[in-house]
């Protein structure tokens, strides 16, 4: 698709009468597409963000399920969120079952323009709010049109990385800590790449983006992954501790926290490793 009919079809999502191309944002991973900021004319918000998968010839199954997903996801579980696991609203997305596109809220524009390269505490904190509501929010949900198993690393998506593991022991408990994860009692969506380049920040928190690997599972992995990435000499129990709070404040009239937080504290070691396994094959 070219930029012509890219906005052409921009217009046809949203309604406008006119739409311009402005800024190139980022490139998308391994050369699927870009994300670039449209300006519009009679629409619904002066810009959008509007992200245009273009997957080359030889893409990996994989990848191209994750923008299907990421459709499902904004098409029919985003509205649930509020404010405090904010995400972008979708004005419309379109797919051929391999391009597609997504015209979404310019979150710049709605008060989250912050981007951080280093977290400081209020920042974490912001970000494990968001990800406790986020949990709360689709406690025991079906993840219909998602990952049945959210995270980019999950084992059963990742044989080849699997396979180049060198370390012996943890790839033995692989499959065990893979089967443990995914028969705990609790279980929600995850977003599955909860990392720093994800939220962006603004005076009302965090929101976050990118929903290729959303799915089923348990809310420490996502816990886990985030904490991962800004090894430091905070205490990780403040951090879970916080989180918790935030999952109570969630869904307060449930009667089961006391079992969840159980639960999911005694597999954030399993989390870490799973992982891990990844990370050692990549």
């Amino acid at each position: 698709m070219h930029d012509m009919e890219l906005l052409e079809r921009v217009c046809d999502l949203t309604g406008a009468a006119d739409a311009q191309r402005r800024r190139r944002i980022q490139s998308l991973w391994s050369g699927y597409g870009e994300v670039v900021r449209v300006e519009l004319e009679g629409g619904p918000a002066p810009t959008v963000i509007v992200k245009h998968v273009r997957p080359p010839r030889d893409a990996h199954p994989r990848k191209l399920r994750s923008y299907q997903v990421e459709r499902s996801w904004y098409r029919d579980f985003a509205p649930r969120c509020t404010d405090a696991c904010r995400v972008p609203g979708c004005y419309g997305s379109w797919s051929d079952g391999v391009e597609s596109l997504f015209v979404l809220e310019d979150l710049d524009a709605s008060g989250f323009p912050g981007r951080r390269g280093r977290l400081g505490d209020e920042d974490i904190a912001d970000c494990l709010r968001w990800l406790a509501h986020l949990h709360g929010t689709f406690l025991h949900e079906t993840p219909v049109g998602l990952w049945e198993v959210g995270t980019y690393w999950h084992l059963a998506t990742r044989p080849d990385e699997f396979a180049r593991m060198t370390n012996q022991r943890l790839k033995s408990q692989a499959h065990a800590i893979d089967r443990r994860l995914n028969a705990a009692r609790f279980q929600t969506l995850v977003h599955g790449d909860a990392k720093t380049a994800n939220f962006c920040f603004g005076s009302a928190g965090v929101a976050a983006v990118d929903f290729q690997y959303v799915g089923g599972g348990v809310g420490i992995k996502d816990v886990a992954y985030f904490l991962e990435g800004f090894r430091s000499g905070r205490s990780v129990e403040r951090w879970l501790d916080l989180y918790f709070q935030e999952l109570r404040a969630a869904r307060p009239t449930w009667g089961q926290h006391q079992d969840l937080e159980r639960e999911w504290r005694g597999l954030l070691d399993a989390a870490r490793l799973d992982f891990a396994r990844f990370l050692d094959g990549w």
